[in-house]
């Protein structure tokens, strides 16, 4: 069973981010705050749940939840600010949509840019110990999972509807043979050769 709280006697929303490690693609964060005696038993990290309860779970979390959001970083930001500086930024980005201010936040992982005044604490392996983290790890992957299968529609090259933007063979492949998308992150090793050897110029 997953821990219902960290902080005592504070509202506290639970962070977690989606598609860090992509070539392509927004990265997606969603904050979500939980009621303070919630219990879900179901609760893991997304990773860790079969595509079926992975969206049967984003149903039950955003009809339970006291208040969620998604905050979505471009891949024209992540290759201004890098990676890590934008996976925060999504974070802040969804803890500033939520229609409850938090007056704590749980951060999966061992970095995070702080939020304003907002006291915080890092959680390694946050999604499979605390519940709203692992709510919000699932609703950032779903729904950037959504938006992905959505510009596999545009791009069919890269097998983004199965691989959803990670450096599969195919994804690589797909590199090669017809060159980057809009949707490419350019300050990535898209190639796996140890270099950028692409032409990045709009078209």
């Amino acid at each position: 069973m997953l821990e219902s709280h960290y902080y005592t006697d504070l509202i506290e929303a639970g962070c977690d981010e989606a598609g860090r490690g992509c070539l392509a693609g927004s990265v997606y964060a969603a904050a979500v705050i939980l009621p303070a005696d919630y219990n879900n038993p179901e609760l893991n990290d997304s990773k860790q749940l079969s595509l079926k309860k992975r969206y049967a779970l984003r149903e039950q979390i955003q009809k339970d939840a006291v208040a969620w959001a998604i905050g979505v970083v471009t891949p024209e930001e992540i290759d201004k600010i890098n990676i890590l500086h934008a996976s925060f930024l999504a974070m802040h980005r969804a803890i500033e949509q939520l229609q409850v201010k938090p007056q704590a936040l749980i951060i999966d992982g061992n970095h995070f840019d702080p939020y304003k005044d907002l006291p915080y604490t890092t959680i390694v392996k946050g999604d499979s110990k605390y519940q709203s983290i692992a709510a919000a790890s699932i609703l950032a992957k779903t729904y950037r999972d959504d938006y992905m299968k959505a510009l596999a529609e545009e791009y069919p090259y890269y097998d983004w509807a199965s691989n959803k933007g990670y450096p599969t063979k195919k994804h690589r492949l797909g590199i090669r043979e017809h060159g980057v998308s809009p949707y490419h992150r350019k300050s990535y090793n898209l190639l796996g050769t140890g270099e950028l050897s692409l032409d990045f110029k709009d078209e």
